[in-house]
C-alpha cells in the first residue's frame, strides 16, 4: 500500500466504535470481508497489530487505541476541507446532515420543515434517526453534521445550543385515577405503574429522574421501543407513561382510551437543543436552520 487511505481509517474508527466487524461494515457501507481486508492491509503498512481478533470479541491493541484517536481528527479534518469548499460558495446553500433522536423527530419536523424550506430554500436537508450515543459518535466521525438531542451533551470537540424547554404530560388509560385530574403533581404518579423505553434512550432516563423521589412502579416485563408503541401500551390498560408534550399535540393527541394530563406548574421539562462540531464550516447553516426551529416551537 503507498500510503494510508482515508477510507482504511474510517474502517478502523468504525470498529472502535462497533467493536464488531459487521455492525462496522455496515456502518462503513462496505461487505465484512472487503473492510477485514484492508484492516489487515493497513497493519502491513503500519507494521503493528491493531486489531485483536477474537471469536465473540473485538478489541484494539494500545497502538490500536493511539491511532483510532488520531484517525479521527483526520477523518474530521477531511470532512471540513469539503465543507469550506462548498461554504465558500454559499453558505446557505448544499446539502445539511441533521441527525435527531426517535423522541423528538416524528413530533418536531412537521412544525418547523416547511418554514425551514421557505426561509433557507437553497439548503437541502438530509435527514436522519440515532440515539443520543450513536448520534455523538456519527458527529464526531464527521457523517453528521448536527443534531437536535435533549441536552446536556458530552463532548470536548462539541459546543451547544438550547432551543426550547419542553415540559412532559402525563397520558393514561381512560377510567384510570389520574384521569380525573385536570393537572397533576409528580407525586400523584405514586402507586402507579410507569411504562417505559427500552434502555438507551434518553427519555427513559428523563422520565425516571421525574419519578425518582416517589413509589413508581415500572413495569419489568415491558420496555418500548418507540414513543408509540408506549401510547398503544396505555390504551390497552398496561399503565401510564410520560410524553414529551409535542408528541401529544395535533395528530398525536390522545388516542381512544387514553387520556392526556399536563402536569401543575412548574412542571418537569427537558431541554432540547443541537451540538455540532466546534470548529465545522457548516455553522452558518447550522445557525439559520436552529434560528429557525427555535421561532417556531412554542409552550
Amino acid at each position: 500500500m503507498a500510503d494510508i487511505k482515508l477510507k482504511d481509517l474510517k474502517y478502523l474508527v468504525a470498529v472502535a466504535d462497533t467493536r464488531h466487524f459487521g455492525r462496522a461494515a455496515a456502518r462503513c457501507f462496505v461487505s465484512q470481508p472487503t473492510l477485514s481486508t484492508q484492516l489487515k492491509k493497513l497493519e502491513e503498512y503500519l507494521g503493528l497489530q491493531l486489531i485483536e481478533r477474537q471469536p465473540r470479541r473485538v478489541t484494539l491493541t494500545a497502538a490500536g487505541e493511539l491511532i483510532v484517536e488520531r484517525a479521527r481528527r483526520i477523518i474530521e479534518a477531511s470532512a471540513e476541507v469539503t465543507e469550506i469548499a462548498r461554504a465558500a460558495h454559499d453558505p446557505l446553500a448544499g446539502r445539511l446532515r441533521v441527525a435527531l433522536l426517535p423522541t423528538i423527530g416524528p413530533y418536531l419536523l412537521p412544525l418547523v420543515m416547511q418554514k425551514i424550506r421557505k426561509a433557507l430554500p437553497r439548503l437541502e436537508l438530509m435527514l436522519y434517526e440515532f440515539q443520543t450515543a450513536p448520534m455523538l459518535e456519527h458527529l464526531q466521525a464527521g457523517d453528521i453534521d448536527v443534531g437536535i438531542l435533549a441536552l446536556p451533551a458530552q463532548g470536548a470537540s462539541l459546543t451547544t445550543r438550547p432551543l426550547y424547554d419542553e415540559p412532559f404530560v402525563v397520558l393514561a388509560p381512560a377510567g384510570h385515577p389520574l384521569a380525573a385530574r385536570s393537572s397533576v403533581k409528580p407525586g400523584d404518579l405514586s402507586g402507579h405503574t410507569l411504562l417505559l423505553l427500552e434502555e438507551g434512550h434518553c427519555l427513559r432516563d428523563q422520565a425516571l429522574d421525574v419519578c425518582s423521589r416517589i413509589n413508581v412502579h415500572e413495569r419489568q416485563d415491558f420496555r418500548a421501543t418507540s414513543i408509540e408503541t408506549l401510547r398503544q401500551m396505555v390504551v390497552a390498560g398496561a399503565g401510564i407513561t410520560l410524553l414529551p408534550e409535542l408528541a401529544s399535540r395535533g395528530a398525536y393527541a390522545a388516542a381512544k382510551g387514553s387520556v392526556l394530563r399536563p402536569f401543575a406548574k412548574p412542571a418537569p421539562s427537558r431541554t432540547v437543543g443541537a451540538v455540532w462540531r466546534k470548529n465545522s464550516a457548516r455553522s452558518v447553516a447550522i445557525a439559520a436552520m436552529l434560528d429557525v426551529v427555535a421561532a417556531e416551537v412554542h409552550f
